[in-house]
């Protein structure tokens, strides 16, 4: 199997770091989020890359050349203009297999790979999204009524939780149809058009942990942390 890593957004909720540095560019450690992404892809036996490259490429495109430093092979899918998390993907039709795993740039993975792609095949499915479990605390109370306008409950910053799609998936070729070729356009709208047409999406919930670095709070979060790790290592 092959991967292809989504990293061609703007990171505009990043800025200003990512003025100057793509998004999965930016240093997580001693090397960027997207290095740490390979390293995780290459412990299941995955050396086969196309990374979907826009904004900035050019960093991504010196730092990892043909990936020969890293034992991979990479090839890169380019792009011009922002194209949405569907779009980037759909870039790299023509350098991908029938089957291959698509994740997204900007976060650090870790679960397990293996069980999620032997579950997909099992199934027969077009398209697997890997989830996990996530609880939060609303910002606010939740005050419900009856009927007559009565107050029935005042319910003050309630847990929810539920499943998220923590942006990897495996998938077959043949999804890529559901997306159209340099067109902005987002991974929920391909999902849709492909359950619309009576494809068979499922859902692999898993056990692990997800560092998301989408905005400076998350990035500085998953900075600390990581330093705490490489800490306590040492």
């Amino acid at each position: 199997m092959n991967a292809v890593i989504l990293a061609g957004g703007l990171g505009t909720r990043l800025r200003p770091y990512t003025l100057f540095l793509p998004k999965p560019m930016l240093p997580l450690g001693d090397k960027p989020v997207l290095e740490h992404i390979i390293d995780w892809l290459k412990d299941y036996d995955i050396s086969d890359f196309v990374i979907s490259v826009g904004y900035l490429r050019r960093i991504v495109e010196d730092y990892f050349r043909d990936g020969d430093e890293l034992g991979v092979r990479i090839k890169y899918a380019k792009s011009d203009k922002p194209l949405g998390t569907a779009g980037q993907l759909k870039q790299a039709e023509n350098y991908l297999d029938e089957r291959y795993i698509c994740i997204y740039g900007d976060s650090i993975y870790d679960f397990n790979l293996k069980s999620a792609i032997s579950f997909h095949k099992k199934r027969g499915a077009i398209a697997t999204i890997v989830l996990m479990n996530y609880k939060t605390h609303l910002k606010y109370g939740f005050i419900d009524l009856n009927k007559n306008g009565s107050v029935s409950e005042w319910r003050e910053k309630p847990e929810v939780s539920g499943l998220i799609n923590v942006g990897c998936y495996v998938m077959e070729k043949e999804f890529l149809k559901y997306i159209p070729k340099r067109k902005m356009f987002g991974m929920n709208t391909a999902f849709r058009n492909a359950l619309q047409a009576g494809e068979l999406i499922c859902g692999f919930p898993t056990k692990g942990t997800i560092t998301d670095i989408g905005d400076k709070k998350s990035y500085t979060t998953a900075h600390e942390a990581y330093l705490n790790k490489i800490g306590k290592i040492l």
